[in-house]
């Protein structure tokens, strides 16, 4: 099963305010993990949505918005594309994580369509 682990944006994260020297070590021990355990697909950070752009569709009408977006807890600061057995397993990685962010922080897991889906 593939899931998409997105880390939401926070106050800090869409300032553009960078994690620290040890935040980044920690995160590079767990990616290294993920590797090792054959899970990671891919993943990297975002930056801020200032640096942004969203385009809405209205029928043939195509409009871009520039950013920086509100709602920022809405936001993805970035995301991992995972390949898991089963939702218990994304979950139990998770939890691992360190937090991505300097202060309260979430993660989302989104499991991605199959072909068998569409069966």
């Amino acid at each position: 099963m593939r899931v998409m682990v997105l880390v939401k944006a926070t106050v800090d994260s869409e300032q553009g305010h960078l994690p620290s020297a040890e935040r980044m070590d920690e995160m590079g021990q767990f990616n290294q993990a993920l590797k090792d355990a054959g899970i990671l697909r891919f993943g990297d950070g975002l930056k801020p949505s200032s640096h942004g752009q969203r385009i809405a569709f209205d029928g043939p009408a195509r409009t871009a918005i520039h950013g920086p977006f509100a709602a920022t807890s809405e936001l993805v600061a970035g995301f991992w594309l995972w390949e898991v057995k089963d939702m218990d397993e994304a979950v139990a990685w998770a939890k691992r994580c360190p937090n991505p962010m300097p202060g309260p922080s979430e993660l989302e897991i989104r499991p991605l369509y199959e072909a068998s889906d569409f069966s």
